[in-house]
């Protein structure tokens, strides 16, 4: 597996590094088309690059900056369904790892957790009103379908690929106010090592 030499100043995050596309995507959600929740798959390109190192005061941030885009099959040359930006951000003082998104569908939070140097897997968890950790929705969503909470996986693969989960708990609308898990899973092979360029999208 490439990783970065000398200090491994992005602890968690060196293996990231680089530009990667995934086919076994599958997205677990409502649509509302149909009126039923059902299992869609998809492709995807990500790339993960790293950023200057950044100080707030005492604190000392290193970090990723990220894009992530996501098509359904069979409509690889149409728009994509899904698209994501953000950053990836670990304090080695503190073990806090955190991950700053953006979600094209009018969504921003800060999901965090903690981890150590070498850890291969990276958990992050977002709650509305939190005020670290916390989710933003536009006014559609907060009335429709409410995003009430986020959990998060990247995990580091013996075989060098990253695959990641996500769940984020949503309240319908469409089902009565009810809640339901939409999930996200994937695993994405590195096509080019480093982080240099742009976005491989």
């Amino acid at each position: 597996m490439a990783e970065i030499l000398g200090p491994q100043r992005l602890g968690p995050l060196t293996p990231l590094v680089g530009e990667w596309e995934g086919n076994v995507g599958v997205d677990l959600s409502y649509h509302n088309e149909d009126d039923e929740t059902s299992k869609t798959s998809y492709f995807e390109k990500a790339w993960f690059k790293p950023i200057p190192q950044t100080k707030n005061g005492k604190q000392t941030l290193e970090g990723l900056n990220y894009e992530m885009t996501a098509w359904r099959h069979g409509e690889e040359q149409m728009d994509p369904f899904h698209n994501e930006v953000g950053y990836l951000l670990w304090e080695k003082e503190t073990s806090s790892i955190m991950r700053v998104v953006v979600f094209g569908r009018g969504i921003a939070m800060i999901a965090g957790g903690t981890a150590k140097p070498r850890d291969k897997e990276l958990h992050f968890k977002a709650t509305p009103g939190d005020a670290n950790y916390g989710i933003l929705q536009n006014k559609y969503l907060t009335e429709r379908a409410e995003l009430r909470g986020f959990t998060s996986t990247f995990k580091v693969n013996p075989d060098g690929s990253f695959s990641y989960t996500q769940d984020l708990i949503l309240k319908l609308a469409a089902l009565g106010g009810k809640e339901m898990h939409h999930t996200d899973t994937n695993t994405l092979r590195r096509v080019v090592a480093g982080g240099e360029g742009g976005c491989c999208c």
